[in-house]
């Protein structure tokens, strides 16, 4: 099933195998007339198609490889060498088919990974209206303006809303930047593309989902791809100086010899075949090796990119930072140690399931600290936690909760971009645990790593506060920071940094626009952004920084290998051309001898499906497919 598929995709390669086995059997059957006719016309129809298509290139600026095989096919066809006209026939289709397969494939696999868009809304209609308690699933893009939704736990909110109810918390990072949830309350805007807490909420809808936020940001992507400039495929720069360099040395042969039979001779030599079919195997053989470190390329044009970078723009949040809060400090009050204060809190927190929950657990197992049996625990949302553990009375929440519970709360001084989890023992202040977005543990070695492999300038993009951007960028090594950006001035700022080419490095919705405007859109692929996704040209499975360095490497691997087997085709085709020149190679014989430089050509392009690792050697916290919900759609009580 899957060869017939393929050769339903690829009929060019299908007709010219055929096309060539009919030749050779009505010529072995005593039939030359009739096989030199059935070769012309078929040789002749592709002349034709391949001309159409050569014009509309034109007339766009762009001049390919297919001049010198429209006039290597003229010529064995004005010389009766026929069969080798279809061998070239046969050698263009299958690199054209190469080079479509690549990028299918690529493809293929970016959208089995990415398409978690939300599709379906949980309408609540009046009671008896419909099925299922009330509510009714409908397409996304059927929602109206006034339907009352229902957001589910982990849930991404579907359309632009406001809160009914006791409001919720969201995961606005991939919208706005912002590192840790925030707490809406009733009638405050729940945004599309924000992920819902650990508690179902009811929203009102207040545009249709083509009026959404999300819908906007995915507006702006498809403005950015479309200002992008097209990139010119690596081969066709070769193109020009090789179609000159084979017409002259085919017309010297022609006039030294006199017989215009030496022209075609010469021309079959140099076919563009190994320039054509050994940049696509070498760009596969990129593709599939990134794609088994973890890393999706969309296309060969992207690795080539890769191979070039120049600068290299970062998003803060999720992006050089975990994305999730971690244990800055433990600042007990007055009778109380810091050991003792977290293992209160995290025994509390052993029932609760906000955002700090864990974090603050993670935190005591890390400190060897055994957790105690708390019983009589009880949330309440947005809010804080109580729990008796030991017969004491412990609460975990936001300051103002704990300070109606503990007058003598002490509110504590915070950095940029640090939170707290304020406690209360017994009805008495007990001390604060700080928590902040940390950068990734490889976010250092790989700002690093690019600086000392030719990235000349590295700078932060980001939509979060200045004093926590500046605090980030310090501790990775990145000297040039922007912050407190909106999606269209990230676009802005990407399109003015210099030198090109300019990767850009994000996860969230709000970085698709800028990922679509940059001459390569690096995604983190594992946190499910999907705009994020779509937009880039590359997607890193694995939520590890550290696999941008495996792209860029692997990039610049392919691009090497691809050049030098060009450069071998090239090589061996003008030797064998000067050989032509004398006579010495008939022109079946010399379409012949072309195949052998064809196999030297693409067993050297093989070679970009290996190469020596390249990771930094850095385990990533959290594998691909964990669900952006497991992770950042959490309850927190940092905020009022």
């Amino acid at each position: 099933m899957r060869v017939l598929r393929g050769l339903r995709r690829y009929p060019g390669i299908t007709v010219a195998v055929v096309a060539l086995v009919v030749v050779l059997f009505l010529r072995a059957a005593g039939e030359g007339d009739v096989a030199r006719w059935v070769a012309t016309v078929y040789v002749g129809a592709f002349i034709v198609w391949t001309l159409v298509g050569m014009v509309r290139d034109v007339l766009r600026g762009h001049v390919g490889l297919d001049v010198l095989a429209v006039v290597a096919m003229v010529a064995t066809l004005a010389v009766r060498e026929y069969v080798a006209a279809l061998i070239i026939v046969l050698m263009l289709s299958g690199g054209r088919a190469l080079e479509d397969f690549a990028g299918r494939r690529a493809k293929r696999d970016l959208t089995a990974l990415l398409d978690r868009s939300p599709r379906v809304a949980h309408v609540q209609r009046p009671p008896g209206a419909s099925r299922a308690e009330g509510l009714e699933d409908v397409a996304v893009d059927d929602v109206a303006v006034g339907d009352v939704l229902l957001v589910r736990p982990g849930e991404i909110v579907p359309v632009d809303g406001v809160l009914l109810g006791d409001g919720g918390t969201f995961d606005e990072s991939s919208l706005t930047g912002e590192s840790l949830p925030v707490t809406r309350g009733a009638g405050e805007a729940a945004l599309s593309g924000a992920v819902n807490g650990t508690r179902a909420v009811r929203i009102r809808a207040v545009r249709r989902s083509a009026d959404s936020q999300y819908q906007q940001i995915v507006a702006l992507v498809r403005a950015a791809e479309d200002s992008r400039a097209p990139v010119v495929r690596l081969a066709d720069r070769f193109a020009v100086p090789f179609t000159a360099v084979a017409l002259v040395l085919a017309g010297a042969a022609w006039t030294i010899s006199g017989d215009p039979t030496r022209f075609a001779e010469v021309l079959v030599l140099a076919t563009p075949c190994p320039l054509l079919i050994a940049a696509p195997v070498a760009f596969l053989g990129g593709l599939s090796r990134a794609a088994r470190s973890g890393v999706i390329v969309k296309s060969g044009t992207v690795i080539e990119q890769l191979a070039r970078l120049r600068s290299a723009a970062f998003d803060k949040t999720g992006t050089l930072t975990r994305g999730r809060p971690g244990l800055v400090a433990v600042r007990p009050a007055a009778g109380f140690t810091a050991d003792e204060l977290l293992r209160l809190a995290a025994s509390a927190e052993q029932y609760s399931s906000h955002v700090f929950a864990e974090s603050i657990h993670r935190a005591a197992t890390e400190r060897g600290l055994d957790l105690l049996t708390a019983t009589d625990a009880a949330e309440v949302a947005t809010n804080g936690v109580t729990a008796v553990v030991e017969g004491r009375t412990v609460v975990v929440g936001k300051p103002a909760y704990v300070a109606s519970i503990a007058p003598d709360t002490i509110r504590a001084t915070l950095g940029p971009g640090e939170a707290a989890a304020y406690l209360a023992v017994d009805g008495r202040f007990a001390g604060t645990i700080v928590l902040a977005d940390d950068p990734r543990p490889e976010s250092p070695a790989v700002v690093s790593w690019l600086r000392e492999n030719g990235i000349e300038h590295i700078t932060m993009l980001t939509g979060d506060a200045r004093p926590t951007a500046e605090s980030i960028a310090r501790q990775v090594g990145i000297d040039d920071v922007r912050a407190e950006l909106l999606p269209p001035e990230k676009v802005r700022l990407a399109a003015e940094l210099r030198p090109r080419p300019v990767m850009m490095v994000g996860d969230g919705v709000n970085d698709a626009p800028v990922l679509a405007a940059s001459d390569v859109g690096v995604a983190m692929g594992a946190k499910g952004a999907t705009a994020a996704g779509d937009a880039a040209g590359v997607v890193l499975l694995v939520d590890s920084l550290a696999k941008v360095v495996d792209a860029v490497s692997i990039g610049r691997h392919t691009l090497r290998v691809a050049l030098t087997a060009i450069w071998i085709g090239i090589g061996l085709s003008t030797g064998l051309m000067l050989v032509a020149m004398t006579g010495a190679i008939p022109a079946v014989a010399g379409a012949l001898v072309q195949e052998l430089v064809d196999l030297a050509a693409i067993l050297y392009a093989l070679r970009a499906l290996g190469g020596s690792p390249t990771g930094l050697g850095v385990v990533p916290e959290r594998a691909a497919g964990t669900s952006v919900a497991d992770t950042c759609a959490q309850d927190t009580y940092a905020q009022e």
